[in-house]
């Protein structure tokens, strides 16, 4: 029950907070590694997405047409009991289309439709097995409320394809800037403080979820017998980041974050595990810069 719990949450929030990410950002490049101390990998991603917005008839009407990559590596000096030529080097690929318009009482429908692939490209060629699909539905309120403190709600229900689970689930986010100098968001997909030091400089201190999901062209054979046939990363994590603003839209950040659970499988075809890499990685560092909407 525990297990099933666990998976319950990790993909609530894996899937959120690549949406959070979509909804707000029109452009992004950054790179994240987990250091492979007392770990049998060490983890290394580089991602850029882009959002390019076309306005509509309507008024306050979009349509997003945009690209999410990323590679992703794992590196490892230690031998496995199978062979890791193939475990090495991943692709993700995205392609989104967006719409958004403006609803009554000052709410939003954000609608997104993301097919793509996951795949180590050991094949050297696509097959129908790397193909993922994401979706999301949401409705998003600002307003003002007394003394004209900003407030956000964002209510909604996704689905994200690169993670492996495949069954809708919610987006839960209220947003409040309480303080000049501060605000918090609370909910599902992420929980933050932040405190706004100027115009430019941000601490926020937040809980989130990462990790990824693949397809493996070739099966791994594993010593039992069986082959592996997917690979699965999904990390708990808390920590600060710092947010530099070079103008109103366009940051850099870095965060440094404390691990407090990472599960690494290789799964059969049937999603069931057949080998649990031995993590005991706690730092995971991250940097980058984004230009939002």
């Amino acid at each position: 029950m525990q297990t099933i719990l666990r998976i319950f949450l990790v993909s609530i929030l894996c899937y959120s907070a690549n949406l959070h990410a979509q909804l707000s950002d029109l452009a992004r490049i950054d790179y994240t590694i987990i250091p492979n101390a007392k770990s049998d990998v060490e983890y290394t991603r580089f991602r850029a997405l882009f959002n390019y917005p076309i306005k509509l008839k309507k008024e306050g009407t979009y349509l997003f047409l945009g690209l999410d990559y990323s590679n992703i590596k794992l590196q490892s000096e230690i031998d496995f009991p199978f062979d890791t030529r193939d475990l090495n080097d991943f692709q993700l690929l995205d392609f989104s289309f967006g719409y958004t318009t403006p609803l009554r009482n000052n709410w939003r429908l954000g609608i997104r439709f993301q097919p793509g692939f996951s795949t180590n490209l050991a094949a050297d060629a696509l097959s129908f097995d790397d193909i993922v699909l994401s979706g999301n539905v949401v409705f998003i309120k600002t307003g003002e409320v007394s003394f004209g403190k900003a407030q956000k709600w964002i209510l909604g229900v996704s689905y994200g394809g690169n993670s492996g689970f495949n069954f809708p689930l919610p987006f839960v986010s209220y947003f409040k800037k309480f303080h000049p100098k501060w605000s918090y968001n609370l909910g599902i997909p992420k929980t933050n403080l932040q405190h706004y030091f100027s115009e430019k400089h941000r601490l926020k201190a937040y809980a989130q979820l990462d990790g990824f999901t693949s397809n493996l062209q070739r099966d791994v054979p594993m010593i039992d017998g069986t082959a592996a046939r997917s690979i699965n990363l999904s990390l708990i994590l808390s920590g600060l980041q710092y947010e530099y603003y070079f103008t109103k839209r366009l940051q850099f950040y870095a965060r440094a974050a404390y691990i407090f659970a990472i599960n690494n499988e290789l799964r059969s075809e049937d999603r069931e595990t057949l080998f649990s890499l031995d993590n005991q990685a706690r730092i995971y560092l991250r940097t980058g810069v984004k230009f939002k909407i």
